[in-house]
């Protein structure tokens, strides 16, 4: 049954075994046992640059319509305003403005750029050459108001070390790693940060603007990896194998990802863990969704899609709310969750699929790694060698499964098989063209 990334060697005892939140957990701290360190911050910098390589983004996609990326059209912001609340509450007063028109805010005279970094006291970009504006220093915060043409890339700097801005609405990746983008008019990045319910802490939503008419929405797990070249294994660099006009909505985990991502309890190193996968569904139907629609729209099928633990929460999610999804994409599912530990029989979604039988929702189910399998502690659930990993045996036996109530090869479910593939980011990368064609084709 896997969890985690091949990258964990050593043996890991119970504490870090609950730190290792699985392979596709926040850039270079899965051991570290957080998410990532942007969850609360709205995304971190970019990688740094010498002096005057801003560049265009070389990720950016092609110019045309995107749609609404959440910032053209915003009505102008009383400047004054802004300051006495960022003075008051910086924290408070970013994030308020991040989830309205977005940073950089559109006031009288231009956009009102911030920084928090007071190290980074100039903003430089296309618009200037990237020779930099001054910014003001205040209450513990730099601001500037400048006019800035649509689409044009910026990084703050102190014209020795160039990084994105953290709180930017609108960003991609060049050769120097993240750039944020002023109201962009080509194929972007959008960020939301701190999006939260009464029940799942707040994380920040990664959204894949496409530059077409957005005709499919996918909303995919583990967010921090789905865009950013320097996150963990490469990541999954999804917009280089994106369809034309489809909308990516990546929702990052936390640091109760093994707890969000299950949909029944589980025990591991002796310790009872996960089963809050219904309320996970429901902050995406409730309060994802609802955003999405709100600022992009919603105007055909939409999709959930991951990989590992995000891979069984998305046949979770499919299962638990039946006709509200089009498309359900698993790659290396861990489906046997539920009866991983010793003694442990709760319900898997293997056993549920066979109960509940055949449903509308359009299935994709993948794996790597090989047989021989064997239920090895009798508990129903088919289990991989010690060595072969990738959750073979299990998406097998639920493979079998779905066949038995009723889905039918290459019309409502995919099976796709990768012989030897590795339970990480490269192999997820590798194989995400499959799932997308398969949901775009809906």
């Amino acid at each position: 049954m896997k969890l985690f990334s091949r990258s964990v060697l050593a043996p890991l005892t119970s504490l870090s075994f609950l730190l290792a939140l699985a392979p596709a957990c926040g850039p270079a701290d899965e051991l570290a046992g957080a998410a990532t360190s942007e969850s609360s911050a709205g995304g971190g910098p970019g990688s740094s640059g010498s002096s005057g390589s801003g560049g265009s983004g070389g990720a950016s996609g092609t110019s045309g319509s995107s749609g609404s990326s959440g910032t053209g059209g915003a009505p102008v912001d009383d400047l004054e305003t802004i300051l006495a609340e960022l003075r008051a509450d910086t924290k408070k007063a970013l994030t308020k403005h991040a989830g309205e028109s977005g940073w950089p805010v559109p006031v009288a005279g231009g956009h009102l750029f911030v920084s928090t970094d007071t190290t980074l006291n100039l903003v430089a970009g296309d618009h200037d050459s990237w020779q930099g504006t001054a910014m003001k220093a205040d209450a513990g915060f730099l601001w500037v108001v400048i006019t800035v043409p649509a689409s044009e890339h910026y990084k703050l700097t102190d014209k020795t070390t160039y990084k994105a801005d953290p709180w930017a609405r609108s960003y991609t990746y060049d050769s120097n790693g993240e750039i944020s983008l002023v109201k962009p008019g080509v194929a972007h990045l959008d960020r939301w940060p701190e999006i939260g319910d009464a029940v799942m802490v707040p994380r920040t939503l990664r959204v894949w603007v496409p530059a077409e008419p957005i005709k499919h929405e996918l909303y995919v797990h583990d967010g921090q990896n789905l865009f950013d070249p320097g996150a963990f294994f490469g990541g999954w660099h999804l917009q280089d194998t994106v369809p034309p006009g489809m909308l990516l909505v990546g929702i990052d985990n936390t640091n109760d990802r093994m707890d969000e991502y299950t949909h029944v309890a589980d025990v591991i190193s002796g310790q009872s863990i996960g089963g809050k996968g219904d309320a996970y569904a429901a902050f995406l139907k409730n309060t994802v969704r609802p955003l999405i629609q709100k600022h992009y729209g919603e105007p055909g099928p939409v999709g959930v899609l991951g990989s590992s633990l995000g891979g069984l929460v998305s046949f979770h999610i499919a299962d638990h709310d039946p006709g509200e999804y089009a498309f359900a994409g698993s790659m290396s599912g861990t489906m046997g969750w539920g009866s991983i530990g010793k003694n442990t029989h709760n319900e898997t979604l293997i056993q549920r699929y066979q109960k509940h039988g055949h449903q509308k929702t359009v299935l994709y189910l993948d794996s790597g790694g090989e047989g021989p399998c064997s239920d090895s502690d009798n508990d129903g659930i088919q289990d991989d060698s010690q060595t072969a990993g990738d959750n073979y045996c299990e998406n097998a036996q639920l493979r079998d499964v779905l066949y038995g109530v009723g889905y039918v090869k290459d019309q409502d479910f995919f099976y796709s098989y990768t012989a030897g593939a590795m339970h990480n980011e490269v192999e997820w990368a590798a194989r995400a063209h499959a799932p997308f064609q398969i949901f775009n084709a809906l």
